[in-house]
């Protein structure tokens, strides 16, 4: 898969602050950032961008003037679709919708204050996962199967032949399926993630689905939200015994893995820390010290700190695995406890907006530099890794600060026309709704069967957590989708072995990169038209 990347040894890593690089990435950000914001207000989601980025620079690449040979390296073309990558995911998921809370609440004053916030939110996010990435918690060589998508498209362009082939047929599946209503992005991405993960997603999609398809909706019990609840605190309970577990040779820098316990400990303390001075700076700007006691607005800064460093290690886990990050599912338990603690409307608002901006960024930055791992040779270099990934980094930071620029620029044209994320209106409706002794109680009775699958998985195969991610998010055709997707898989497998399993891969790769093609160009059709 990486022929070209054997010789990584004495090479420099491209420049993400080089002025051709810089340029192009900047550009490209802001088309990412435009896109993001466009779909999560008019769709409710968005899309991965990191494959058009660069397919992008490939295409640049090829036109025979001087100021575009940068683009033929694959490194470079790696800082380009990190860039386009960063700017889409922050600008919809981590800026514009945690934004529309205090907006939709009539705190309209609030909504600078929160951008500056979730912008220093989500730059914590990726700090955290730039420091803690292949370590025993979140190794290079796990699945992160868009990641995986990204890598396969570069390396499939540039080595052509039977894998290109793959890749084309791929990515077809991926057009045609999306065109016909079928979520292919999920199709490959049960081809590339982890079995048991997906297996417990498309049950909890399919159990939804059926519930729903016959008028039970398993959400006025607080079924999923208990159930994540219940997973997630087991799932960080796992990652407490993982962190103070005593370092050997094979977890240290020398070992397995390029960063070590002792990193991954200091980056997490590190970003706690960070998060907690930023949840204080919110506090202040937001007058919330006028709606609470001092001990009240003390736990306040806590919790979310708290819950701003929990989501994103439980929405990475998940991401990790499958592919699939459920931001807005884990932001929303969070807010259900803060109910419960008692916290009035605002900072509830302000929590959900500071919960929902962190794992995001955290997930699409592995994404990504799992793109890049694979194009620099799997580890092979670790010197080159860490150079590269340091750069990586940089490309997204500007990223997100792009990001800021636009959302910043353009949220007034948005929500003027009462153009919001829908996961925005949830949140708001949830905190009118209030909390009650009844919700309590379903939370409490679900958090028990959640916590049990979890425990039974372990922390390597993430039931519980994905198993509530399919009941919070999925439908009946995302667990068909799944399921079946799941059974071809062990088929193929079992018939052909690894090299099944590396066609599989490849095709896959197509199906997610064909989706995202799909997505990106309808969706892009449709800027600047009025919403119906």
């Amino acid at each position: 898969m990486n022929e070209q990347n054997n010789g990584t040894q004495g090479q420099k890593h491209p420049l993400a602050l080089s002025p051709a690089i810089l340029i192009l990435n900047i550009i490209l950000a802001v088309l990412g950032a435009i896109i993001g914001m466009e779909l999560i207000v008019r769709v409710g989601i968005s899309t991965n961008t990191s494959i058009v980025g660069a397919l992008f620079a490939i295409i640049l690449s090829r036109i025979p003037l001087a100021i575009f040979k940068k683009y033929k390296n694959i490194h470079s073309q790696n800082l380009v679709q990190t860039s386009i990558s960063g700017a889409t995911f922050s600008a919809a998921n981590s800026l514009i919708l945690p934004i529309g809370i205090p907006y939709l609440m009539g705190e309209i004053q609030l909504v600078v204050p929160m951008l500056v916030g979730v912008l220093l939110a989500t730059i914590i996010d990726a700090t955290i996962l730039y420091k803690t990435f292949d370590t025993p918690m979140f190794p290079a060589d796990e699945p992160w199967p868009p990641g995986i998508a990204a890598a396969e498209t570069i390396l499939a362009v540039v080595n052509k032949g039977k894998k290109a082939m793959l890749l084309i047929v791929g990515m077809g599946i991926g057009i045609v399926g999306k065109a016909l209503g079928i979520p292919t992005d999920l199709l490959g991405v049960t081809w590339i993630g982890d079995m048991w993960a997906l297996g417990a997603f498309g049950v909890g999609a399919l159990v939804i689905g059926i519930s729903n398809d016959n008028q039970f909706n398993m959400s006025q019990y607080y079924v999923p939200h208990g159930i994540m609840i219940g997973a997630g605190l087991v799932a960080l309970i796992q990652v407490g015994i993982m962190l103070f577990k005593k370092e050997d040779g094979k977890n240290s820098v020398a070992g397995k893995f390029t960063s070590s316990i002792a990193d991954m400990r200091g980056a997490l303390a590190k970003g706690y820390i960070a998060y907690v001075v930023v949840a204080i700076g919110l506090a202040v700007v937001s007058g919330m010290y006028a709606e609470m006691s001092v001990p009240k607005l003390i736990i306040w800064v806590i919790f979310a700190a708290f819950s701003a460093i929990a989501s994103e290690l439980i929405v990475g886990m998940s991401a990790m695995h499958s592919g699939w990050f459920p931001g807005f599912a884990t932001a929303l338990i969070f807010l259900l406890v803060g109910m419960m603690i008692g916290f009035p409307k605002v900072p509830l608002g302000i929590l959900a907006g500071y919960t929902a901006a962190t794992g995001p960024a955290f997930s699409d930055m592995a994404y990504d530099l799992k793109c890049g791992y694979i194009l620099r040779g799997n580890g092979a270099d670790p010197e080159f890794e860490r150079a590269g990934r340091k750069q990586q980094y940089i490309a997204e930071i500007i990223s997100f600060c792009v990001a800021f620029v636009v959302v910043l620029a353009m949220f007034n044209t948005y929500f003027e026309q009462d153009m919001f994320a829908p996961v925005s209106r949830t949140f708001v409706t949830t905190i009118d709704a209030g909390s009650s002794p009844e919700i309590a109680k379903w939370l409490l009775i679900f958090a028990i069967p959640g916590a049990i699958i979890q425990f039974i998985g372990g922390p390597k195969k993430q039931l519980g957590v994905l198993f509530a991610t399919g009941l919070l998010v999925g439908t009946t055709i995302t667990g068909i989708t799944v399921i079946v997707a799941l059974i071809f898989r062990i088929i193929v497998v079992k018939m052909k072995g690894e090299e099944g399993q590396s066609i599989l891969y490849i095709l896959g790769a197509g199906a997610i990169a064909g989706s995202a093609l799909y997505s990106f160009f309808t969706s892009t059709l449709q800027l600047g038209k009025a919403k119906k």
